[in-house]
């Protein structure tokens, strides 16, 4: 850990409350803050030297900044949602329209995915690098382009290519999000105002519900993907002009300037990291849930163990959707109280992830009364978004220049554990013979939820157990 830097997150306290410069220490400390620098006793270097620091202090603690820096990254969450969610409800419709087989459809859906994996460690270094500002804006207008092909393309090739174009175009999402806010807002605050975040990045999901599908037989699935393009080319913009630039980082004894090869190692000190081994696993199983049966598996349980029908199951996943943004806005809020109380942030997801394994329990018994299958599954995606909280509690743990490489690290172990839960849960379901409607049958949907829960209880085990050390990589 650099020399300076104390675990509870800031400065090295002064044993003289007012420096030579007449700074007080804690208008020191957050001015240090501000720049991600060490501050020293004397601290009349950290003072005379930053004002750029001291505005980013002041700046930082005032609500405008909620709207300069939180709300333009969380509209690109929000496209994020709304390009991982859209084939849910465009799917069948280029199946009819284009002659595209199931299996063809599911390699559409997986390109996103596989591109968007790919991408998250050289995107960590970049948002270390150059900042959120910079990334997100490339990135969306990436996006942008991503959409646009995906509507002139005339066959499934075109298709394919727009969709790892688009995997590339919002694999910042929530990363650069945490990036962001670990630069410019007040360790305390970070859950929460990600949590706000997160919040409106679900409306995404909503979105690609009932409001594209009312969309569809008016302007088709292409202009649906035109309408795309343009919010993503006006967010891009939006951040562009809105997002301040990442403070700079003096180079010091213990920080020397930075390069392409010393972020390149330092990505591979970070995923040799124990810190991350040993947190990192278990706060991705909190997100796969979501990932898992939000993609693709909620709508066959509820037709097929619940018995809904279509506009029902639409129903229900919209209010899932709605159950995630309350969800985001309650745990940021619970996670920040809790550090403000002296509490481990981690607190959260673990009483989180508990509260996850006693509901799958329930699904797994099979309930067929509306209101009982609401609650649960609503439950579970509100308990479900704690992820974010789980990814700002590792990136605590590492220094705050490294945020954008361990956020990364994080979500690509995510990404992964999503693939995997996704691909076991149909391996599950067909040990059991198709039922005469041509579902699947609802013990192997119970069998299934087993899975999770012994993966859900087992990282809350490893959360509540196991000891922070250190700070995990420095330098």
């Amino acid at each position: 850990m650099p020399t300076g830097w104390a675990t509870s997150g800031g400065c090295r306290s002064s044993a003289s409350p007012r420096s030579t410069c007449g700074c007080s220490a804690p208008a020191r400390r957050r001015a240090c803050r501000a720049r991600s620098t060490p501050c020293t006793a004397s601290a009349t270097a950290c003072c005379r030297s930053s004002a750029d620091g001291a505005m980013a202090a002041s700046r930082m603690l005032a609500p405008p900044m909620l709207v300069r820096v939180t709300l333009p990254l969380a509209a690109a969450s929000f496209l994020n949602q709304a390009a991982r969610t859209v084939m849910a409800i465009v799917g069948p419709v280029l199946a009819v329209e284009l002659g595209l087989s199931a299996a063809e459809l599911g390699v559409l859906a997986a390109c996103l995915f596989a591109s968007y994996a790919a991408a998250q460690l050289p995107l960590g270094v970049a948002l270390d690098a150059f900042g959120a500002r910079r990334v997100q804006a490339a990135l969306t207008l990436l996006a942008a382009v991503g959409f646009a092909i995906f509507a002139l393309a005339p066959g499934f090739a075109g298709l394919a290519a727009a969709r790892l174009l688009l995997g590339i175009g919002i694999s910042a999402g929530l990363m650069a999000v945490l990036k962001a806010h670990a630069d410019w807002f007040e360790r305390s605050r970070v859950a929460y105002v990600t949590g706000i975040a997160t919040a409106i990045g679900a409306l995404g999901s909503a979105l690609t519900t009932s409001p594209v599908e009312a969309l569809l037989p008016t302007l088709g699935w292409r202009g649906v993907f035109w309408i795309l393009c343009g919010l993503a080319l006006g967010v891009a913009a939006w951040i562009f002009l809105s997002v301040p630039e990442k403070p700079p980082v003096a180079p010091t004894s213990e920080r020397p300037a930075r390069t392409l090869g010393s972020d390149i190692a330092q990505s591979g000190r970070i995923l040799a990291s124990p810190t991350l081994w040993r947190f990192g696993p278990a706060v991705a199983t909190l997100s796969m849930f979501n990932f898992a049966y939000l993609g693709l598996w909620a709508g066959p349980w509820l037709r097929d163990v619940a018995g809904m029908d279509g506009p029902a199951r639409a129903g229900v996943l919209f209010l899932y959707t709605v159950a995630m943004v309350a969800g985001s806005l309650a745990t940021g809020a619970a996670a920040s109280r809790a550090s403000a109380a002296g509490w481990p942030t981690l607190l959260v997801p673990i009483v989180c992830l508990a509260a996850m394994v006693l509901l799958q329990v329930g699904l797994m018994l099979q309930p067929s009364h509306s209101a009982v299958v609401l609650a649960l599954w609503l439950a579970l995606a509100a308990f479900g978004t704690a992820g974010s909280v789980g990814y700002v509690a590792v990136c605590q743990m590492f220094p705050p220049e490294q945020t954008g490489r361990v956020s990364t690290a994080v979500n690509m172990l995510t990404l992964g554990g999503a693939f995997v839960i996704q691909a076991a849960i149909g391996w599950i379901l067909d040990l059991w013979p198709r039922t005469p409607s041509d579902g699947w049958h609802p013990d192997g949907y119970s069998s299934a939820l087993a899975l999770t829960v012994a993966l859900q209880g087992l990282a809350a085990l490893v959360l509540a157990t196991a000891q922070r050390r250190g700070r995990g990589v420095s330098g």
